[in-house]
């Protein structure tokens, strides 16, 4: 159990890391160019999750076509979003924003899956969007298109997790993660071809480094699962947010204010509130793989 906790906070420290690399190249590279490269690269570490029972001449056949489609859209707007918003956002803005995924959750599993969500659940929805207010604080400050990528990862990612519900225990892992990397590159392929440019020399550390650590997340992320039910690894995601803060301060001089850290707080606090909440009553199995929703 303890093992497999700490192998879920070096898994989303990878992921912040590689968060980090893509607001590194943002301002020099075409957003769907960062794309296809940090999906390109983050596909060898994620093909380490295959486990041995698999082969490889099944391993991309889905049991649910129908649905690992929806899983692939989500996942790659949610993709390309990220890079948008990574790019233009103060990294842990971006974070407070993308962490009002467990809010969209709660919603639509109250719309879609007709689920009974209790007041709690509720409170800790407004409890959100109370902190992602004190962060953007619209009228206050400039309202960037990050700001609105962001809330789009958001939604991307509830979808996904909506969906997952449903095809997360009939399909394999190395499925649901390869099949999202394999269209993210295809799709970021195709719409960077207009506006390429070769990406200067520096650059190539960056992206690798991006890809890497976006892929050593998901093996991270597996083998953590392995280790502990996913629903006491899950809350370990909101550690990107401390993550965050210090890779921001400290390579990009971003330094949130009073009210934006409280408002990361609050929003921090009601997506554990509602993982917990979901848990206590069923409805985050442990048999639900946890993978990144973008």
């Amino acid at each position: 159990m303890q093992a497999g906790i700490l192998l879920a906070f070096a898994s989303y420290f990878a992921f912040a890391c590689g968060d980090a690399a893509l607001k590194g190249v943002g301002d020099r590279l075409p957003i769907f160019e960062i794309g296809f490269y940090v999906s390109l690269f983050a596909l060898l570490p994620a093909l380490f999750t295959k486990r041995p029972e698999d082969n490889w001449g099944n391993v991309f056949v889905p049991k649910r076509p129908g649905l690992l489609t929806i899983r692939m859209i989500s996942g790659t707007l949610g993709g390309i979003l990220g890079v948008v918003a990574f790019t233009t956002l103060p990294l842990a803005e971006a974070y407070a924003l993308i962490f009002l995924l467990p809010v969209f959750v709660t919603v639509f599993s109250w719309l879609v899956l007709k689920e009974r969500i209790g007041w709690r659940r509720w409170l800790a929805v407004l409890g959100g969007l109370i902190g992602v207010l004190l962060v953007v604080r619209p009228g206050f400050r400039e309202v960037l298109p990050g700001h609105f990528a962001a809330l789009g990862v958001a939604i991307c990612g509830a979808v996904t997790v909506i969906v997952l519900r449903v095809l997360g225990p009939s399909e394999r892992r190395i499925t649901l993660i390869g099949a999202v990397l394999v269209a993210a590159v295809l799709v970021n392929g195709v719409l960077m071809i207009p506006d390429y440019e070769t990406p200067h020399h520096g650059l190539w550390p960056i992206l690798i480094l991006g890809g890497v650590c976006a892929g050593m997340g998901h093996l991270l992320i597996v083998f953590a699962t392995r280790l502990a039910p996913a629903a006491r690894v899950a809350p370990t995601q909101y550690s990107q947010i401390v993550w965050a803060t210090i890779i921001g301060a400290s390579f990009f001089g971003e330094y949130p204010d009073a009210l934006s850290l409280v408002g990361m707080t609050l929003v921090a606090v009601s997506g554990l509130f509602t993982f917990v909440r979901e848990k206590e009553v069923g409805d985050w199995p442990d048999r639900v793989p946890l993978i990144r929703n973008r």
